[in-house]
Order: structure tokens, then C-alpha cells, then sequence
């Protein structure tokens, strides 16, 4: 979950036009690290243990669910309040 924060404030940072707001970011980032690393975890299989491989997967999964999550937040308040 932290790897999703760090991903969805890395995004709202780089992406200014999308950008929701540090706060919105920070919420998106772990929600989506969160659902990010189960997905991940659940699609490989790890079994329980606990190896660089599982580890390092998890942790990227976060974060670029974190940052795909927060792109998608920022993409969607941005086109709500250009209407």
C-alpha cells in the first residue's frame, strides 16, 4: 500500500493537468497499491511464501496501480469540472 501512495502521488505530481489534489492522491494511491497487490499476489499464486520475486512484484503492482488509479481520478474530476 505504501508502493500505491508513493504511485499516486509520483503521478498527481508529474501530471499537473490531472493532478486531483495531494489528499485525493494520496487516498487513490493506497486504495489502488491495495487492490494493486492483492490482484497481484492472487495472480501469482505465491503459495504464502515470501521471496524477492513475490516481493518485488507486489510492490510494483502497487505502484503502478496506485498511479492508474490516481490518473484516472484526476482524469475524471478534471473533465467533470471543464463541463
Amino acid at each position: 500500500m505504501i508502493s500505491g501512495l508513493a504511485g499516486g502521488n509520483i503521478t498527481g505530481a508529474a501530471a499537473k493537468q490531472i493532478n486531483p489534489g495531494m489528499i485525493i492522491s494520496s487516498i487513490t494511491g493506497l486504495v489502488g497499491g491495495g487492490l494493486g497487490g492483492a490482484l497481484i499476489t492472487s495472480l501469482m499464486n505465491s503459495g504464502g511464501r515470501m521471496d524477492l520475486e513475490t516481493i518485488v512484484s507486489g510492490i510494483s503492482g502497487s505502484l503502478v496501480a496506485g498511479a492508474i488509479l490516481t490518473a484516472l481520478v484526476g482524469f475524471i474530476r478534471t473533465r467533470k469540472t471543464t463541463k
